[in-house]
């Protein structure tokens, strides 16, 4: 157990240290031993040093405000080939994934939900096991029942954990589910001003009294719409998730939404890597020498180093791959913590430097 509390034939303690770790996973059996040596006058309490450890890995789920547990570490879908998702996600569970983020503008939830089926009815996982999202998209804000619907079909689910709004923009819509990003003559994206952010949120409440939706939450919003989004909601949004990384920290938003109770998950959270970099022409962060140093210091990967400096800021976290390795690699940010200095040195390398740029696709820059 790593405890010896013992005597020597002259009546002397010849052993007052005792390890215990939460990873033995035996702390309550340490616990019974030494009772046992102070109730039968073995030794007191004061002549032992008592040694444990919080593991970082303690943290593995945040409350949301909604009540319900999310995983701090999930497995983003985005751009991931439909032949390929079920593998992943079947191979993600097995490593020990337990949240999976979705969307209806990635065209792939009738694949996971393909994998999903399986992954319950073989009995690797159980449906309360896993927490998933998926998310409303532009061109639907004026039929959220019907699209979250449409979704929980493509996924074979009887409800979602987490339902958010993609953008806070209504588009002209396009038909259920078909996630068009419709442009107008003039090559720019088409926004539907008669719906307003509000009335989408309305109907976003009644997923929830409905039961077809657990948690609510929005996605790609600022610091003003989220402050009117809190103003004007019956049920508070439990997550903004936003793009955010060692290179586009975006602090005064992380702050101000923790501060008010909304959980921030970080999109992008390894700075768009390969993905970005070949669809926007973006620089990952990962390759910073700083990140570079760190990983170097800690015997891991600058991807964990960036992981774990999200996980430390009390962030979702929901990096992207289609390898094995390296969904591997990204689920172990658990046995190491960064120190306060280091997170301090990640925290010099803001850029304020986004890597996602969807006005690449819509003429306009919903950002500026």
């Amino acid at each position: 157990m790593g405890a010896n509390i013992g005597k020597s034939k002259d009546g002397e303690v010849i052993e007052r240290r005792c390890k215990r770790m939460a990873k033995y996973k035996n702390e309550e059996e340490v616990g019974e031993a030494l009772k046992e040596a102070f109730n039968s006058g073995l030794v007191k309490r004061e002549d032992l040093f008592i040694t444990t450890k919080l593991e970082a890995k303690k943290k593995m789920a945040i409350t949301l405000n909604s009540g319900f547990k999310m995983p701090i570490i999930g497995l983003g879908v985005w751009r991931m080939e439909s032949q390929q998702v079920k593998d992943l996600i079947l191979n993600s569970i097995k490593i020990g994934y337990r949240h999976f983020d979705c969307a209806a503008d990635y065209k792939n939830e009738a694949e996971v939900g393909v994998a999903l089926k399986e992954a319950f009815t073989s009995g690797l996982v159980k449906r309360e096991d896993l927490f998933i999202t998926t998310k409303l998209w532009n061109s639907d804000h004026g039929h959220v029942i019907e699209a979250c619907k449409d979704s929980l079909k493509k996924l074979q689910l009887d409800y979602l954990d987490l339902y958010l709004v993609h953008f806070p923009v209504a588009t002209r819509h396009t038909g259920v589910g078909t996630t068009d990003s419709a442009l107008g003559e003039d090559g720019v994206l088409d926004i539907d001003t008669t719906i307003s952010l509000e009335t989408t949120w309305r109907a976003m409440e009644d997923l929830v009294s409905m039961g077809l939706v657990r948690s609510i939450g929005i996605s790609n919003y600022d610091i003003f719409l989220t402050r009117d989004c809190l103003a004007y909601s019956k049920i508070k949004p439990a997550v903004n998730q936003i793009e955010t990384h060692p290179y586009f920290q975006r602090e005064s938003l992380v702050k101000f939404c923790q501060k008010h109770g909304v959980c921030v998950t970080a999109h992008t959270p390894l700075g768009g890597a390969a993905a970005n970099t070949e669809w926007f022409g973006t620089v990952s962060c990962l390759d910073d020498q700083v990140l570079k140093g760190l990983a170097e210091k800690y015997k891991k990967t600058t991807a964990q180093i960036a992981l774990r400096w999200g996980i430390q800021r009390n962030t979702v976290v929901i990096p992207k791959s289609s390898k094995l390795e390296r969904l591997k690699e990204n689920f172990q940010v658990f046995d190491f913590e960064l120190s306060k200095e280091d997170m301090e040195l990640i925290g010099s390398m803001d850029k304020k430097y986004r890597t996602n740029q969807p006005a690449r696709f819509w003429g306009i820059d919903l950002f500026a």
